[in-house]
């Protein structure tokens, strides 16, 4: 009897044991399996996540390049319709103020056309080389700094028209408006030789691949500390002096239109001619200046975000500036008015009747 009961009670012991570990089996299986489950769910709720981030960046990206592109190509149309009118005629090729308009609208047509390419590319998600985005860049360089020179130049001359009435058809003529406008594409063709040759400091014989990793841009041609600083040394002095010549100007008129011997028509339409001139220093200074503040927001804000801030600049910053510029001075003046209206006019039924 005792070790019949021996028996059972080993028996029940494996029993006991048997059950026991095929519960803790069971256990352990189910709870991997919803670990599993739980798993997959989180990763598929993070592609879907993904993926609905990148469909709506991409939605965004054509919303924004469409509704900025058909105003930019209508505004370069018209840019270049001014650009025509200011050489149609020999009273604007022989006018000093004409001769600096086109020269400012000029520049201001080519940046326009330069950020529209560039952005359309950063859109398209188009990676160039270092070379060609060097030179795309070099280019805006060029043009972005004509236009704060150039509007020093038409200041001036509106100062001497207004101060030294007598003595502007002498001071101020073509041969010295042309020598003027030579001296301001030297100093920005000088700064863009600077800078070309900064950047060849650069070790590109140490990377792998010429083709950048981000999109081509002003910022990402930044390769060194030292571009970064010449740049905002070059853009500091630029912008200052431009202002303080602007400034000295309109000071200038402001005390001469006091005078008995001073037309005030003339003086008041010089004075409203510079505050528009100091309007647009501005903005072309905002234009310049974007890039450190860019790079200020880019390192408390996300990606997606920065992209949007960048769009909102181009659009107030670079677009609008050179659009409204031909637009403004077109209808301001009574001489450029008519012809730029009937140029426009023509243009337009032009294109009508040929899709008719």
């Amino acid at each position: 009897m005792t070790c019949l009961h021996c028996f059972r009670n080993a028996n029940y012991t494996k029993i006991v044991k048997l059950l026991c570990f095929n519960y803790i089996n069971r256990f352990i299986f189910i709870f991997g399996l919803k670990c599993f489950s739980k798993m997959s769910y989180a990763n598929q709720s993070q592609t879907l996540n993904i993926t609905g981030q990148q469909y709506q960046g991409l939605l965004e990206r054509v919303l924004f390049s469409t509704l900025i592109g058909m105003p930019c190509c209508v505004f370069l149309f018209i840019n270049g319709i001014m650009l025509f009118t200011l050489r149609s005629k020999p009273v604007f090729r022989e006018t000093t103020r004409y001769v600096l308009l086109y020269n400012l609208l000029f520049a201001d047509t080519a940046q326009l056309a330069l950020t529209q390419l560039l952005y359309l590319l950063a859109v398209c998600r188009i990676m160039l080389t270092y070379p060609v985005c060097g030179v795309l860049s070099m280019l805006a360089v060029l043009t972005n700094d004509i236009s704060p020179l150039t509007l020093v130049l038409m200041s001036l001359e509106r100062y001497v028209a207004v101060c030294y009435p007598l003595r502007h058809a002498t001071i101020i003529t073509i041969r010295n408006t042309g020598v003027a406008i030579i001296v301001v594409w030297a100093i920005s063709l000088l700064n863009v030789f600077t800078r070309v040759l900064l950047l060849l400091n650069f070790p590109f014989e140490d990377l792998e691949s010429l083709v950048m990793t981000d999109v081509c841009s002003d910022i990402a041609m930044l390769l060194e500390p030292i571009t970064d600083h010449y740049d905002k040394a070059y853009t500091y002095f630029l912008f200052v002096s431009a202002t303080v010549a602007i400034i000295s100007s309109y000071i200038g008129v402001m005390v001469a239109a006091r005078s008995a011997s001073t037309d005030k028509a003339s003086a008041h339409k010089a004075r409203n001619t510079l505050l528009l001139h100091l309007v647009q220093l501005g903005l072309s200074l905002l234009s310049t200046m974007h890039t450190s503040i860019i790079q200020a927001l880019s390192t408390v804000l996300q990606r997606l975000v920065i992209g949007r801030i960048k769009t909102v600049f181009y659009v107030f910053i670079y677009i609008l500036p050179r659009c409204l510029s031909s637009l403004i001075y077109g209808l301001r003046d009574q001489t450029i008015r008519p012809v730029l209206l009937y140029h426009l006019c023509c243009q337009m039924s032009l294109s009508c009747s040929t899709k008719g």
